[in-house]
């Protein structure tokens, strides 16, 4: 392992957040729907997401939308895991690639849900969000990809019987996380410096973000108003 001086590399992370912003603003969902002669803003609830595009186009153009954005949610995570591995923070013994992967993730979440590109009102960032510690827990161990992709298919199994698609997307960001908290708070101990307080904040933050953009779709959920989201109904919807 070599030593990270944050005071003499601080910069790279502002590439990075550049970087991972801007890749977080290229939104699949209305790409998809332009090729379909459609723009997903305009039609639907018009949130440029999973969901929408699901009720839209059908549950296979829903899928190839998540799976796009869970990609892009969790490769820059991974890259910056594999230029990181062998580093950790000088006087410290938190690993540089723990804290990277999440501040990509976090960077490629707020560009989806604020881009630049579209005025600042892109989608909620569940996907991504997802896709990030899909990728980013099997950095722990490989086998946990499997975890994880057993996870999702939970939530995909809760959002069937209950119809909540949101409160299942977000009960399994936070789902995740927690697992993640849980590693993390068994390699460093109860043991607390600057760099573990930013790293645990960054999934803090995370989960803010993604249950904030969702703050309609809890207001409905607690009166009772909330829209049903029938996967049967969406897997026999003809595609568009």
């Amino acid at each position: 392992m070599k030593a990270f001086d944050f005071s003499q590399n601080w910069w790279q992370f502002i590439v990075i957040a550049v970087v991972c912003y801007f890749v977080g603003c290229f939104n699949f969902a209305r790409l998809i729907s332009k090729i379909k002669k459609r723009d997903i803003t305009k039609i639907g609830s018009g949130n440029p997401g999973t969901m929408n595009m699901s009720r839209e186009f059908g549950l296979k153009v829903g899928l190839i939308t998540f799976l796009c954005d869970a990609v892009k949610g969790g490769s820059l995570a991974l890259i910056s895991y594999f230029i990181y591995r062998d580093y950790y923070f000088e006087d410290s013994f938190v690993r540089v690639s723990d804290v990277t992967r999440y501040f990509c993730g976090l960077c490629v979440i707020i560009g989806h849900i604020f881009p630049v590109t579209m005025k600042f009102k892109g989608g909620k960032g569940i996907a991504s969000t997802l896709g990030l510690f899909w990728f980013c827990l099997p950095c722990e161990w490989g086998w946990w990809a499997l975890i994880c992709f057993a996870l999702l298919v939970g939530v995909v199994f809760f959002i069937a019987y209950t119809e909540w698609g949101s409160l299942g997307s977000l009960l399994g960001v936070s789902g995740l996380s927690i697992i993640q908290l849980v590693i993390f708070f068994k390699r460093y101990g109860n043991v607390f410096n600057a760099y573990l307080v930013w790293l645990y904040m960054l999934i803090l933050a995370i989960n803010v973000l993604t249950w904030a953009a969702h703050h309609q779709n809890i207001a409905r959920l607690f009166s009772g108003e909330e829209h049903h989201t029938s996967v049967k109904k969406l897997a026999k919807k003809k595609v568009k």
